[in-house]
């Protein structure tokens, strides 16, 4: 599949500049491309969405240089992108699946999403969800675009992309399954077992519906560097990010116990029975909302622990 078509967007010297320049654009495409992919679930749907949302930009009346050229752009994408779902829900077109994305097209730090079976079980769940509800999810849980954009996108106010968002959070799942209605409050003694239990039945098992369901949209995993490979983010900041990269190791996460180290519950990722990170869990709310993978030779705590038991 080739790459987007980029018109010549020149102007005369007297004529006020675009919105954005070409390097702005050029910048912002891959996250763009990776957005739009996640919303309407085709390559080439996503491809003629950034392309007409350039074309638009390109023919834009004449205004100041926005203020932040990647989120004007992702707007105007996401904007196209919601057209495209509609006309489809009138066509009464079946759901599309991910289909392939030349992985130079994405953005780098999607490399987890853009794994060919994560990113089609996202699809399936996505394909759940009404055309506001997917844009408001994948504008603000994927891509952490604040709720104001959000709205300015649907055309409504905040608190409605709020629960666009909310909504299919919900629909991802049963909620006899959600974790508000089965986790206990967060307690003196540390984060909830029955959350942290239940995450890693997910994450063991590469139950990505799941996982979705227990971690918090604003969730966070921080990771020391030397148990990513080349290029991979520290902090990675949101559900599905987080929900993607664990399906993708989950053969490691397989192999996972607990420890007691300075008066508390750590949890050792050991693949092949070599202690390799270890792992701690935060929750609030019913939600997983913090995930700390260090490298267990440099964990303190790991050489302070007389035992392990089974987790």
């Amino acid at each position: 599949m080739g790459s987007i078509d980029r018109p010549d967007v020149r102007r005369p010297e007297n004529v006020t500049p675009l919105p954005v320049t070409v390097e702005e654009f050029e910048a912002a495409r891959p996250r763009l491309l990776s957005a739009a992919h996640r919303m309407l679930g085709s390559a080439q749907d996503a491809q003629d969405a950034v392309q007409t949302a350039w074309l638009r930009a390109a023919t834009a009346p004449a205004s100041p240089p926005v203020d932040n050229p990647s989120a004007w752009l992702t707007t105007v994408t996401a904007r196209v992108c919601l057209d495209e779902l509609r006309a489809r829900r009138r066509r009464n077109e079946a759901p599309l699946f991910a289909d392939a994305v030349p992985a130079v097209e994405l953005a780098a730090d999607e490399a987890f999403l853009r794994t060919e079976d994560v990113s089609r079980a996202l699809m399936v769940l996505l394909s759940r969800l009404t055309p506001p509800q997917r844009v408001a999810y994948v504008l603000h849980d994927l891509f952490s675009l604040p709720f104001d954009r959000v709205a300015e996108v649907l055309g409504g106010t905040v608190a409605g992309a709020r629960q666009h968002a909310s909504r299919a959070r919900r629909r991802l799942g049963p909620a006899q399954e959600t974790p508000e209605r089965t986790g206990a409050p967060d307690g003196p003694d540390g984060p909830d077992p029955q959350i942290v239990g239940a995450f890693l039945t997910a994450a063991r098992t590469g139950d990505t519906r799941r996982m979705l369901q227990l971690l918090a949209p604003d969730c966070v995993r921080d990771a020391d560097a030397a148990l990513l490979p080349p290029g991979g983010r520290t902090t990675v900041t949101g559900a599905a990010g987080i929900a993607a990269e664990t399906a993708h190791f989950r053969d490691r996460i397989a192999a996972v116990c607990t420890l007691g180290a300075a008066g508390r519950s750590l949890y050792v990722i050991a693949p092949g029975g070599h202690p390799l990170a270890t792992l701690e869990i935060g929750t609030a709310g019913g939600r997983v909302t913090r995930i700390t993978l260090r490298s267990a030779r440099a964990d303190g705590r790991f050489a302070e622990a007389r035992g392990y038991g089974t987790g």
